[in-house]
């Protein structure tokens, strides 16, 4: 099992599936962790903690897949994002479950088959993979299904982070060596 994690300060989407054989998967849960803006930072934090907490007692998944956080221009949000994501990292961590973290572009890259898909696409392919009736709402809700979906597909980014890869089957394993080492002699052939 699979817990995605959207980060996010005022609504933290989280997504659970199940990653079966053939890398058949399945919807198990979706929700959003929220925190009150008019409260000071510490308990929001503490909120959204609290909330993620319980979601991985609940669902006690094999992995923690979330966003990895990059720079934006709006700095307050970029600073909201990476302490939620830093939440969910401690919730996994103090529970001994491995974290996996992909950026945006991988996810998008796994799920439509094109980094720059729009947010429709995604939700879209989201609720096709999932055989979801209807698109996962709100946004963040199907962003942290399809961090999970991206972790189910491409988990090389299991890897990237020094994050513990013992936990990964080995049909995993190989794959995110494969990915590492294609984008290692990716970089050689560019002269980087």
């Amino acid at each position: 099992m699979i817990l995605g994690v959207d980060p996010g300060l005022t609504r933290c989407g989280v997504g659970v599936i199940e990653a079966g054989a053939s890398r058949r998967l399945s919807f198990i849960h979706v929700d959003v962790v929220r925190s009150d803006p008019q409260t000071s930072q510490d308990l929001r934090l503490l909120a959204i903690y609290n909330g993620l907490a319980e979601k991985i007692e609940r669902f006690a998944p094999d992995t923690v897949s979330i966003e990895r956080v990059f720079a934006q221009e709006n700095h307050n949000t970029v600073l909201g994002t990476a302490q939620a994501a830093g939440m969910a990292m401690l919730a996994a961590a103090q529970r001994g479950i491995p974290v996996a973290l992909h950026t945006p572009t991988e996810v998008k890259l796994a799920i439509t088959g094109n980094g720059r898909a729009e947010k429709i696409q995604i939700e879209r392919m989201v609720a096709r993979i999932l055989n979801l009736n209807v698109l996962p709402k709100p946004a963040d809700a199907a962003d942290a299904l399809a961090q999970a979906i991206c972790h189910a597909l491409r988990p090389a980014g299991a890897l990237a982070g020094g994050e513990r890869e013992q936990h990964l089957t080995t049909a995993q394993r190989q794959w995110a060596e494969a990915a590492q080492t294609s984008k290692r002699r990716h970089s050689v052939d560019r002269g980087m």
